[in-house]
């Protein structure tokens, strides 16, 4: 009974996208490793972006400095 944990940060996936990353995984497991669709089970976790970590620092967090940054290239004004 295979179990997939797909994680990304909380950010508005939609519940389309949910369900076709459910039949993603699910299909590519029976696919791959002829694995039982009724046994498998897939998980989508949401984490919020604070909660979130790369490079030393939260997504949230970086996705601010990476917003002023890419304005400022862009010659407008940062906030």
């Amino acid at each position: 009974m295979p179990y997939v944990n797909i994680r990304v940060t909380k950010e508005g996936v939609s519940a389309a996208q949910k369900q076709q990353l459910i039949e993603g995984a699910t299909d590519l497991l029976q696919r791959v490793l002829n694995k039982d669709p009724a046994t498998t089970f897939v998980i989508i976790d949401e984490v919020e972006t604070d909660n979130w970590g790369v490079n030393r620092e939260n997504v949230t967090t970086r996705r601010q400095r990476e917003g002023v940054s890419t304005r400022s290239q862009r010659g407008g004004t940062a906030k």
